[in-house]
């Protein structure tokens, strides 16, 4: 009997010595977010597995809707972290005070328009998105529309009421593309554009990669759209052609930072290092041809060559402290044919 107790165990302390560590105690790092939904998942799990005691959180909006919550909590801000939002949108934070000061380890190796310019250094980029034009090739073709090679040419008559473009107000698509028109053709001559553009819009969607999916579906002969969005659709098979205008397109990064005031900094810390990491890029450019890593690039075939060629010169600190007078006066003018959210 003492034998079979002896043996009994040994064999308790055997199994406990050779069974997996217990599971690490994690703590719950709730980060806001724009990332597309179906980026959740993979950024949770690359996260987690890079800084095992955390357990992420999404707080999820677009990034018009997200960026003013933020300014609305500002006073009691229950973020760690804001991953995956527009740099102007982190630019307006940094300047209220709402970031942390934080470079993460390895941002020096990143692409310079990925990183703070100002002191002290408080966001970092992680992969651009620009503005293109998706037309649906087979209705172009039915209705012989040429292709249009300027944005002036989607003012043309045959578009009346055959376009869907992003909303501002909602989209860090749609403001990428009004922010490039009134930095490129002087405030002005823009609004009168834009003035001229809304006579063709059918609608303004919700999503900035709305109007590419819808275009792709036959509900619009085009839509405005980001760049990656756009190719992927392409390569998935939908009747797409991706027009990049030669008078330049928009652009805008999304970022990450810190929030003042985390009760969890040093884990947000070491999920911010993971943010600006080769690692991350790699991920990044899963949905975005360019990303903060010089040396992370994998495009699909179908991702226009000559686009980076075309960006238009942009001044992110401007669009951040120009967006909430912009963003109301486009809503005056054109907010009625917003499609609700």
């Amino acid at each position: 009997m003492r034998f079979l107790l002896s043996l009994l165990l040994r064999s308790l302390v055997l199994a406990c010595l050779s069974a997996p560590a217990l599971a690490v105690e994690r703590t719950r790092l709730i980060i806001y977010t724009a990332l597309e939904p179906e980026q959740h998942a993979p950024f949770k799990r690359a996260i987690e597995a890079a800084v095992p005691e955390v357990e992420v959180s999404w707080v999820w909006h677009q990034t018009g809707i997200l960026t003013d919550r933020i300014f609305a909590e500002r006073e009691h801000l229950r973020a760690d972290m804001v991953l995956g939002l527009a740099a102007t949108s982190l630019i307006a934070f940094e300047k209220i005070g709402l970031l942390l000061p934080y470079e993460p380890a390895g941002a020096d190796e990143l692409r310079r328009p990925f990183r703070d310019p100002n002191l002290p250094y408080t966001w970092t980029g992680m992969d651009a998105y620009l503005g293109v034009i998706c037309l649906n090739g087979d209705l172009a073709q039915r209705d012989r529309i040429p292709s249009p090679d300027r944005w002036r040419d989607l003012l043309a008559p045959e578009w009346k009421g055959r376009l869907a473009l992003p909303s501002p107000a909602l989209t860090g698509t749609g403001y990428l593309l009004v922010a490039n028109w009134i930095q490129s053709m002087g405030e002005t001559a823009a609004w009168d554009f834009m003035d001229a553009l809304n006579q063709n819009v059918a609608t303004y969607l919700a999503t900035g990669a709305g109007p590419c999916e819808e275009t792709a579906k036959g509900r619009y002969l085009a839509g405005l759209s980001y760049d990656m969005r756009a190719a992927l659709l392409k390569e998935s098979g939908a009747p797409i052609q991706i027009l990049v205008p030669i008078d330049g397109v928009g652009w805008e990064l999304e970022a990450f930072a810190i929030v003042q005031g985390s009760p969890h900094v040093d884990l947000a810390k070491r999920v911010a290092d993971w943010a600006a990491s080769r690692a991350a890029s790699e991920l990044y450019a899963q949905t975005f041809a360019i990303v903060a890593h010089p040396d992370v690039s994998k495009p699909p075939a179908t991702y226009p060559p000559h686009i980076e060629a075309r960006m238009a010169r942009n001044d992110l600190s401007w669009m951040a402290e120009n967006r909430a007078r912009i963003l109301a006066e486009w809503t005056r003018r054109y907010g009625d044919k917003v499609q609700p959210h």
